[in-house]
């Protein structure tokens, strides 16, 4: 603990039912993601379906509808999850997603489409900062970065098999609406037990939630806080290219079938990814036995995995080798586990507990919106011919700056405070 940081009394071993807590969020991390991805991969089932959408300009708008509302309302649901308890921000998130998921399913008009992943937006930005700040709230400190590696697993897994989902929607005895019927009639089933089984940590003292104007008062006035900001946010321009755009990339680029270019694109990093998360929070709980700063040298680590990696993606299409574009994607899986599976435990060592589902909300919003930039240029300069490697290197300089903003983040708090 460095000089000056405040320790909050208490046990620093993680609460009675931690893990429970963390396998019954699996799932729901799982379907969060799954429930969007799924879109992507039935693109041309969907458009053949819904007739009137008509044209690309209509898909990404619908598309990055979604994202803009998801952005707007994260600090919305994790305010109300600080203000009002984890526990019914989660289960209400999951049932109202899994709803609009149903009713994507049964939609007939563009219109309607558009209202629906609108809605979808606004249900889901309520999640991830709920959940991880719960997950935070059982895992006081010695196995707080694994248990939001584990959880964050549910999350890549989700992405892998909603990019299979396009296996569903071309199958004649199934269809993409079928798909969208079981996925949402599944997260709604299970949001009932899940409300009877989940607990809120019990908050006493200073853990009571500021307004929403004195919460944005103390953030922004943490100095650390805006770092890590900053440090969340410039890695994920890369990471939306990543995700929204490599299996075009990869398509064209070494002239795949969608099918493959797909699999290729997601499959092997996501996978990669959770071996990350899980090694990345198991060396950072192992690291911060030494240091307070052990979390922080964990992540910076993972992004000095990312750099190379994204120069790598950008050189690869030179070779004319799938694989290697393929090998630099793991490396910056790997580096993406270990990156993401520690943001929220630093956050905990910046923020207090009816402090952080807003905070993450925040970081959130920013990341997301700046992803949402990062796409739109990347469209802008591949119409104008801009070479990969051009722009890869920038995305590699980028979180080289990210880098140092993580090393001056200083820990305010216990490194395993009870809170």
């Amino acid at each position: 603990m460095r000089a000056g940081a405040r320790h909050i009394p208490g046990s620093s071993g993680a609460l009675p039912g931690a893990w429970l807590v963390v396998m019954l969020l699996v799932p729901v991390a799982l379907l969060n993601y799954l429930d969007r991805q799924m879109l992507a991969s039935m693109k041309f089932s969907v458009m053949a379906g819904v007739g009137d959408i008509g044209s690309e300009a209509n898909w990404g708008r619908m598309l990055g509808q979604f994202k803009w509302v998801y952005a707007v309302m994260s600090p919305v649901g994790g305010y109300l999850a600080d203000r009002f308890g984890r526990r019914y921000t989660i289960c209400g998130s999951l049932f109202g997603w899994s709803a609009v998921t149903w009713w994507t399913g049964h939609v007939q008009s563009y219109d309607e489409l558009l209202w629906a992943r609108s809605m979808m937006g606004l249900s889901e930005a309520f999640y991830i900062p709920a959940a991880l700040a719960l997950i935070a709230d059982y895992h006081r400190g010695a196995t707080r970065s694994r248990a939001v590696g584990f959880h964050q697993m549910g999350i890549y897994a989700g992405v892998i098999v909603g990019g299979f989902g396009g296996y569903a929607a071309d199958a004649p005895s199934l269809g993409w609406r079928w798909a969208f019927d079981v996925c949402g009639l599944a997260g709604m089933l299970y949001a009932v037990p899940l409300l009877a089984w989940l607990r809120d940590v019990p908050r006493e003292g200073e853990r009571v939630a500021r307004s929403p104007l004195g919460a944005l008062r103390e953030l922004g006035e943490n100095r650390s806080f805006v770092l890590l900001v900053f440090y969340f946010t410039l890695p994920a321009l890369a990471g939306w290219v990543v995700r929204d755009w490599m299996p075009a990339i990869l398509k064209a680029e070494f002239h795949l079938g969608q099918g493959q270019a797909g699999v290729s694109a997601t499959l092997y990093w996501q996978v990669a990814a959770m071996v990350g998360a899980l090694g990345g929070g198991w060396l950072a709980d192992r690291w911060m036995r030494r240091t307070a700063r052990g979390r922080i040298y964990v992540s910076a680590l993972g992004m000095g995995m990312i750099i190379p990696a994204l120069y790598g993606v950008g050189l690869a299409p030179a070779t004319g080798q799938l694989w290697v574009a393929v090998a630099f994607l793991m490396l910056f899986g790997l580096g993406w586990g270990f990156f993401d599976a520690n943001n929220m435990p630093i956050l905990c060592q910046i923020a207090l507990p009816p402090l952080r589902a807003t905070a993450y909300g925040l970081m959130n919003l920013v990341s997301i919106s700046a992803g949402g930039l990062a796409d739109f240029g990347f469209g802008v300069l591949r119409d104008r011919q801009v070479p990969l490697v051009g722009i890869f290197s920038v995305f590699a300089s980028v979180a080289a700056v990210s880098v140092l903003l993580v090393l001056l983040i200083q820990p305010r708090y216990s490194a395993d405070d009870a809170s």
